[in-house]
């Protein structure tokens, strides 16, 4: 089902001994475009901590509600790492979260989740030889230093560039919220267009983003943008939609 991220901010994150906090930002891979984390406000029961909860530990089905419920009592998240959420993470800071939750790594595997294309944790432990291997990756990890998480808010309000000027800026994000994939950004056009509409734009359509001038490039003209379908937030995406869409940009469906 997919689902925008503006419906998961302010929702309550239950633990199965209590509420922990609400969803106030996410951290996703700026190279999969998948959602690693989302950031939960817990600063009611936790002095001045937000922590991040990983999709491993989120109950499916996600839904529409209010309320995400997540298989962690609120001892495990009270001693989970303190991490920085104002800065991008680390991954050094990735492998002391895993390490206290025992996730495995979702960057070994060649899949969107490691083994799998969905955060389900395996059904059996890893052997002793596996357990070996993971520790020579994370040494190996730590000493280069790797980077590669970003904040959801701090995309929010890039200009996406197309190949004749700016169509507009990020809005919000549209993901998968089982595999937690980011399929769109949703994209305001009213800065160049007067009485505009928001239109989405497919991460795989993204060339490049440029962190310093806070701006992306896709491969986009105005004119598809002007024919492509509006997006209204409270309609649910249907397959028809994206179709639609895809068509009016000439690209192949992700689901083909």
């Amino acid at each position: 089902m997919l689902n925008s991220f503006s419906n998961l901010t302010g929702s309550s994150v239950i633990a199965t001994d209590g509420s922990v906090g609400h969803v106030n930002a996410a951290f996703f891979d700026d190279h999969s475009w998948t959602i690693r984390y989302i950031v939960v406000d817990a600063r009611s029961w936790l002095s001045g901590r937000e922590v991040l909860i990983s999709p491993y530990s989120v109950k499916q089905p996600l839904g529409s509600g209010r309320k995400i419920a997540v298989m962690l009592s609120k001892e495990q998240v009270k001693s989970s790492p303190d991490i920085d959420t104002h800065q991008p993470i680390t991954r050094q800071h990735e492998l002391e979260y895993m390490r206290h939750y025992s996730y495995p790594d979702y960057w070994n595997g060649g899949e969107l989740w490691g083994m799998g294309a969905y955060p389900f944790l395996p059904p059996v432990q890893p052997s002793s030889a596996e357990i070996a291997a993971a520790n020579v990756e994370r040494q190996r990890i730590i000493q280069a230093g790797d980077r590669n998480l970003r904040s959801s808010e701090a995309l929010v309000g890039y200009e996406i560039q197309a190949s004749d000027e700016s169509i507009g800026h990020v809005e919000d994000f549209v993901f998968d919220d089982e595999s937690w994939s980011i399929r769109y950004l949703v994209v305001d056009t009213r800065n160049w267009w007067p009485g505009g509409k928001k239109v989405l734009v497919a991460t795989r359509w993204i060339d490049r983003i440029d962190w310093v001038t806070q701006s992306l490039t896709v491969k986009l003209t105005r004119k598809e943008v002007k024919n492509s379908p509006d997006y209204h937030e409270a309609l649910p995406i249907a397959r028809d939609y994206e179709k639609r869409l895809h068509d009016a940009y000439h690209r192949q469906g992700y689901w083909e």
